[in-house]
Protein backbone atom coordinates (compact mmCIF):
# COMPACT_ATOMS: atom_id res chain seq x y z
CA UNK A 1 0.00 0.00 0.00
CA UNK A 2 1.21 3.49 -0.86
CA UNK A 3 1.11 6.44 1.54
CA UNK A 4 2.37 9.25 -0.65
CA UNK A 5 5.94 8.29 -1.52
CA UNK A 6 6.09 5.67 1.26
CA UNK A 7 5.37 2.04 0.43
CA UNK A 8 4.31 -0.36 3.17
CA UNK A 9 3.92 -4.08 2.52
CA UNK A 10 0.49 -5.59 3.13
CA UNK A 11 2.03 -7.94 5.70
CA UNK A 12 3.50 -5.07 7.73
CA UNK A 13 0.31 -3.06 7.40
CA UNK A 14 -1.75 -5.99 8.68
CA UNK A 15 0.61 -6.38 11.62
CA UNK A 16 0.49 -2.67 12.49
CA UNK A 17 -3.31 -2.75 12.24
CA UNK A 18 -3.54 -5.90 14.37
CA UNK A 19 -1.14 -4.73 17.10
CA UNK A 20 -3.33 -2.05 18.74
CA UNK A 21 -6.28 -4.47 18.69
CA UNK A 22 -4.07 -7.01 20.45
CA UNK A 23 -3.03 -4.52 23.17
CA UNK A 24 -6.62 -3.35 23.71
CA UNK A 25 -8.00 -6.88 23.86
CA UNK A 26 -5.54 -8.34 26.36
CA UNK A 27 -5.73 -5.22 28.55
CA UNK A 28 -9.53 -5.37 28.73
CA UNK A 29 -9.30 -9.10 29.47
CA UNK A 30 -6.96 -8.64 32.44
CA UNK A 31 -8.83 -5.54 33.66
CA UNK A 32 -12.05 -7.58 33.74
CA UNK A 33 -10.38 -10.20 35.95
CA UNK A 34 -9.06 -7.51 38.30
CA UNK A 35 -12.38 -5.63 38.46
CA UNK A 36 -14.52 -8.67 39.25
CA UNK A 37 -11.98 -9.90 41.81
CA UNK A 38 -12.07 -6.51 43.53
CA UNK A 39 -15.88 -6.40 43.47
CA UNK A 40 -15.98 -9.87 45.05
CA UNK A 41 -13.59 -9.02 47.87
CA UNK A 42 -10.07 -9.65 46.57
CA UNK A 43 -7.98 -6.47 46.28
CA UNK A 44 -4.72 -8.25 45.37
CA UNK A 45 -4.71 -7.02 41.77
CA UNK A 46 -5.82 -3.51 42.76
CA UNK A 47 -2.98 -3.19 45.29
CA UNK A 48 -0.51 -4.18 42.56
CA UNK A 49 -1.81 -1.52 40.17
CA UNK A 50 -3.50 -4.03 37.86
CA UNK A 51 -7.02 -2.58 38.16
CA UNK A 52 -6.43 -0.50 35.05
CA UNK A 53 -6.86 -0.51 31.29
CA UNK A 54 -3.28 0.72 30.84
CA UNK A 55 -1.64 -1.96 28.64
CA UNK A 56 1.78 -1.18 30.13
CA UNK A 57 0.61 -2.50 33.50
CA UNK A 58 -0.46 -5.79 31.91
CA UNK A 59 2.47 -6.18 29.52
CA UNK A 60 4.69 -9.25 29.70
CA UNK A 61 8.12 -8.82 28.09
CA UNK A 62 7.99 -12.18 26.34
CA UNK A 63 4.26 -12.57 25.69
CA UNK A 64 3.33 -8.99 24.82
CA UNK A 65 6.46 -7.81 23.03
CA UNK A 66 8.88 -10.54 21.94
CA UNK A 67 6.38 -13.20 20.80
CA UNK A 68 4.24 -10.92 18.60
CA UNK A 69 7.39 -9.55 16.92
CA UNK A 70 8.81 -13.06 16.48
CA UNK A 71 5.48 -14.26 15.07
CA UNK A 72 5.48 -11.43 12.55
CA UNK A 73 9.11 -11.99 11.55
CA UNK A 74 8.62 -15.76 11.17
CA UNK A 75 5.37 -15.50 9.25
CA UNK A 76 3.33 -17.45 11.81
CA UNK A 77 0.00 -16.21 13.16
CA UNK A 78 0.24 -13.62 15.91
CA UNK A 79 0.96 -15.30 19.23
CA UNK A 80 1.07 -13.43 22.51
CA UNK A 81 -0.30 -12.99 25.98
CA UNK A 82 -0.48 -10.56 28.88
CA UNK A 83 0.83 -10.90 32.42
CA UNK A 84 -1.87 -12.81 34.36
CA UNK A 85 -3.73 -10.86 37.03
CA UNK A 86 -3.02 -12.34 40.49
CA UNK A 87 -6.12 -13.58 42.29
CA UNK A 88 -6.35 -14.86 45.85
CA UNK A 89 -9.48 -16.96 46.09
CA UNK A 90 -9.10 -17.07 49.89
CA UNK A 91 -10.46 -13.50 49.93
CA UNK A 92 -13.71 -14.52 48.27
CA UNK A 93 -16.85 -15.16 50.29
CA UNK A 94 -17.68 -18.19 48.16
CA UNK A 95 -14.31 -19.51 46.97
CA UNK A 96 -15.45 -21.69 44.08
CA UNK A 97 -18.35 -19.63 42.76
CA UNK A 98 -16.51 -16.30 42.94
CA UNK A 99 -13.34 -17.71 41.41
CA UNK A 100 -15.41 -19.08 38.51
CA UNK A 101 -17.02 -15.66 38.00
CA UNK A 102 -13.62 -13.92 38.04
CA UNK A 103 -12.15 -16.51 35.67
CA UNK A 104 -15.04 -16.17 33.23
CA UNK A 105 -14.92 -12.36 33.35
CA UNK A 106 -11.82 -12.24 31.12
CA UNK A 107 -13.18 -14.32 28.21
CA UNK A 108 -16.59 -12.70 28.54
CA UNK A 109 -15.04 -9.24 28.23
CA UNK A 110 -13.49 -10.37 24.94
CA UNK A 111 -16.89 -11.52 23.72
CA UNK A 112 -18.36 -8.10 24.55
CA UNK A 113 -15.44 -6.42 22.77
CA UNK A 114 -16.09 -8.61 19.72
CA UNK A 115 -19.71 -7.42 19.67
CA UNK A 116 -18.58 -3.78 19.91
CA UNK A 117 -16.08 -4.17 17.07
CA UNK A 118 -18.70 -5.97 15.01
CA UNK A 119 -21.16 -3.11 15.47
CA UNK A 120 -18.51 -0.73 14.10
CA UNK A 121 -17.79 -3.16 11.26
CA UNK A 122 -21.49 -3.46 10.45
CA UNK A 123 -21.97 0.32 10.57
CA UNK A 124 -18.97 0.87 8.30
CA UNK A 125 -20.33 -1.56 5.71
CA UNK A 126 -23.79 -0.01 5.78
CA UNK A 127 -22.54 3.58 5.76
CA UNK A 128 -20.71 3.05 2.49
CA UNK A 129 -17.23 2.82 4.00
CA UNK A 130 -16.58 -0.67 2.65
CA UNK A 131 -14.07 0.79 0.19
CA UNK A 132 -11.86 1.80 3.13
CA UNK A 133 -10.04 -1.51 3.46
CA UNK A 134 -7.82 -0.35 6.33
CA UNK A 135 -10.78 0.69 8.48
CA UNK A 136 -12.74 -2.48 7.76
CA UNK A 137 -9.70 -4.64 8.49
CA UNK A 138 -9.22 -2.86 11.81
CA UNK A 139 -12.79 -3.56 12.93
CA UNK A 140 -12.79 -7.13 11.57
CA UNK A 141 -9.49 -7.92 13.27
CA UNK A 142 -11.12 -6.73 16.48
CA UNK A 143 -14.00 -9.13 15.96
CA UNK A 144 -11.79 -12.08 15.02
CA UNK A 145 -9.18 -11.66 17.77
CA UNK A 146 -11.73 -11.24 20.54
CA UNK A 147 -13.84 -14.21 19.44
CA UNK A 148 -10.61 -16.20 19.29
CA UNK A 149 -9.58 -15.05 22.79
CA UNK A 150 -13.05 -15.78 24.13
CA UNK A 151 -13.00 -19.38 22.89
CA UNK A 152 -9.29 -20.00 23.45
CA UNK A 153 -9.28 -18.92 27.08
CA UNK A 154 -12.17 -21.25 27.86
CA UNK A 155 -10.09 -24.30 26.90
CA UNK A 156 -9.48 -26.43 30.03
CA UNK A 157 -5.68 -26.23 29.89
CA UNK A 158 -3.58 -24.40 32.48
CA UNK A 159 -2.84 -21.53 32.63
CA UNK A 160 -6.01 -20.67 30.69
CA UNK A 161 -9.16 -19.51 32.48
CA UNK A 162 -11.00 -22.64 31.42
CA UNK A 163 -8.91 -24.79 33.77
CA UNK A 164 -10.03 -22.66 36.74
CA UNK A 165 -13.65 -22.74 35.65
CA UNK A 166 -13.50 -26.53 35.20
CA UNK A 167 -12.21 -27.00 38.74
CA UNK A 168 -14.65 -24.48 40.25
CA UNK A 169 -17.63 -26.26 38.67
CA UNK A 170 -16.33 -29.81 39.18
CA UNK A 171 -13.96 -29.73 42.18
CA UNK A 172 -12.33 -33.15 42.44
CA UNK A 173 -8.88 -34.78 42.38
CA UNK A 174 -8.79 -34.97 38.58
CA UNK A 175 -9.66 -31.30 37.94
CA UNK A 176 -7.35 -30.26 40.81
CA UNK A 177 -4.55 -32.21 39.12
CA UNK A 178 -5.21 -30.43 35.82
CA UNK A 179 -5.29 -27.04 37.53
CA UNK A 180 -2.00 -27.58 39.32
CA UNK A 181 0.23 -29.17 36.69
CA UNK A 182 1.90 -25.79 36.21
CA UNK A 183 4.44 -25.53 33.39
CA UNK A 184 3.37 -28.88 31.98
CA UNK A 185 -0.01 -27.34 31.22
CA UNK A 186 1.66 -24.98 28.76
CA UNK A 187 3.34 -27.96 27.08
CA UNK A 188 -0.01 -29.77 26.76
CA UNK A 189 -1.51 -26.58 25.33
CA UNK A 190 1.26 -26.30 22.73
CA UNK A 191 0.78 -29.95 21.77
CA UNK A 192 -2.92 -29.25 21.31
CA UNK A 193 -2.21 -26.21 19.11
CA UNK A 194 0.05 -28.25 16.84
CA UNK A 195 -2.18 -31.32 16.84
CA UNK A 196 -4.90 -32.24 14.31
CA UNK A 197 -7.46 -31.17 16.95
CA UNK A 198 -6.52 -27.52 16.44
CA UNK A 199 -8.39 -27.35 13.14
CA UNK A 200 -11.62 -28.22 14.95
CA UNK A 201 -11.08 -25.39 17.40
CA UNK A 202 -10.51 -22.97 14.54
CA UNK A 203 -13.67 -24.27 12.86
CA UNK A 204 -15.54 -23.33 16.03
CA UNK A 205 -14.10 -19.81 15.87
CA UNK A 206 -15.02 -19.59 12.17
CA UNK A 207 -18.55 -20.80 12.89
CA UNK A 208 -19.08 -18.05 15.47
CA UNK A 209 -17.79 -15.43 13.03
CA UNK A 210 -20.05 -16.78 10.27
CA UNK A 211 -23.00 -16.65 12.67
CA UNK A 212 -22.29 -12.97 13.31
CA UNK A 213 -22.22 -12.28 9.58
CA UNK A 214 -25.43 -14.22 8.91
CA UNK A 215 -27.30 -12.38 11.68
CA UNK A 216 -26.17 -9.07 10.20
CA UNK A 217 -27.01 -10.18 6.65
CA UNK A 218 -23.43 -9.65 5.44
CA UNK A 219 -22.01 -12.07 2.89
Amino acid sequence: MNFGDIQISDKLLSFLTFLPIFFISISVHEFAHALLAYKLGDDTAKNLGRLTLNPVKHADIVGTLIMPLASFASGFALIGWAKPVPVNRANFKNHLRDDAVVSFAGPFSNFILALIFFLFFYASVNWGLSSDKLLLNFFWYGVFLNIFLFAFNLLPFPPLDGSHILFDIFPNKFTAFILNIGFYGSIVLLLFIYSPLWKYFMRLVSSILEFFLRIAGIS
